[in-house]
C-alpha cells in the first residue's frame, strides 16, 4: 500500500498570507483544503481568489478542494468540517488564518477614534480559529501527526495598531498554548507563529502608493510562502510534540529548519525592536 495523503486546510486562503500558506504546503501526495469568500477574481477590491489559488495548487501537484466558507458563520464552517469527514474522516494539518481586516486599522489615533467596526477583527481572527478548531478536533484526532498553527504576530505582545488587533493575537497566541494542553495526550501539536511583514497583495499596494516612504520595509518582507514553508518544515522535523504550545517568529524558526524564502534570503528576526514571544506559566487548573 502506498503512503496515505496528507489531508490539509488553511483558511482564508484567497490570499495573502493564506494563499503563500496554502502554496508552500501544496505537494504530490497532499489534499489542500482552502476556504475564503472570495471565489473569482475581481469579487473584491484586492486581487486574489479561491479559484485563483486553486489552480497555483494544482500546478503544483496537489489536489485541491475549494470551500467558500464565510467565517463569520459557524454554520458554514462546521460544513467544511463534515465534508473532510465524509471524505477523509481525519485531518492532518489546521492553519488557522482567516482573518477580516478592518477599514482603519492602521490608521493614526486612538481607538475610540476609528471605527468601531475594528473589533471585527476579534470576530474573524480571534473567534473563528478557536471554531474551526473546535469542529476540527475530532478529525485531527484521528491523525497520527497531527499539527494545528495559528497566524498571529507580535502584536500580542507589543502596541500594534490599537486594541482590537492586538487583543486578537494575544488571544489566539493563548488558544494555542491552552487547546496544546488538551491536545497532548492525543498526539497533536499546537503553536502559533509570529509572521513578519509579508509582501500581500495589501502590502504590496501600500508600498506602490509611496515607494520612497516604503522602501525600506519592501526591502526587508517576506514572501507570503514563507510562513508556510516554515510550517511545512516544522510538521516533517522531529520532535514536534516538543514544540507544541509555544509561540515562535517564523523568521526564527526558519533558521533552526534550515528554511529560506523564495528568494534564497534568510529573512531577520524582529525580536530585538519587538520583544520575545510570550511565555506562560506552566501550572494547569481544571
Amino acid at each position: 500500500m502506498g503512503k496515505k495523503q496528507e489531508i490539509v486546510l488553511v483558511t482564508g486562503a484567497s490570499r495573502g498570507a493564506g494563499k503563500g500558506i496554502a502554496l508552500a504546503l501544496a505537494r504530490p501526495g497532499r489534499v489542500i483544503y482552502i476556504t475564503g469568500r472570495t471565489l473569482g477574481e475581481g469579487e473584491a477590491e484586492l486581487p486574489g481568489s479561491l479559484i485563483g489559488t486553486a489552480e497555483e495548487i494544482s500546478a503544483r501537484g496537489a489536489e485541491v478542494e475549494v470551500e467558500i466558507c464565510d467565517h463569520r458563520d459557524d454554520a458554514q464552517v462546521e460544513e467544511v468540517f463534515a465534508g473532510i469527514q465524509r471524505r477523509h474522516q481525519r485531518l492532518d494539518i489546521l492553519v488557522n488564518n482567516a482573518l477580516q481586516v478592518p477599514q482603519g486599522l492602521t490608521a493614526p489615533g486612538p481607538f475610540w477614534s476609528k471605527p468601531l467596526a475594528l473589533q471585527d477583527i476579534l470576530n474573524v481572527g480571534l473567534r473563528s480559529s478557536y471554531v474551526s478548531s473546535y469542529y476540527g478536533a475530532p478529525l485531527l484526532l484521528q491523525s497520527k501527526r497531527g499539527l494545528v498553527v495559528n497566524t498571529s504576530s507580535a502584536g500580542g505582545r507589543c502596541y500594534m495598531h490599537g486594541p482590537a488587533y492586538g487583543a486578537g493575537k494575544a488571544g489566539v497566541d493563548k488558544m494555542a498554548h491552552d487547546m496544546a494542553v488538551d491536545f497532548r495526550p492525543h498526539r497533536v501539536a499546537v503553536v502559533s507563529l509570529w509572521m513578519g511583514l509579508l509582501k500581500t497583495e495589501r502590502s504590496v499596494k501600500v508600498f506602490a502608493e509611496a515607494p520612497e516612504l516604503y522602501a525600506e520595509a519592501s526591502a526587508i518582507a517576506e514572501s507570503p510562502e514563507f510562513p508556510g514553508r516554515v510550517i511545512d518544515a516544522l510538521y516533517q522535523a522531529s520532535g514536534l510534540m516538543k514544540r507544541s504550545g509555544k509561540i515562535y517568529y517564523a523568521a526564527e524558526l526558519a533558521e533552526e529548519l534550515g528554511i529560506v524564502d523564495i528568494d534564497g534570503r534568510q529573512p531577520p528576526s524582529p525580536r530585538a525592536m519587538l520583544g520575545s514571544p510570550t511565555r506562560y506559566n506552566p501550572a494547569e487548573i481544571n
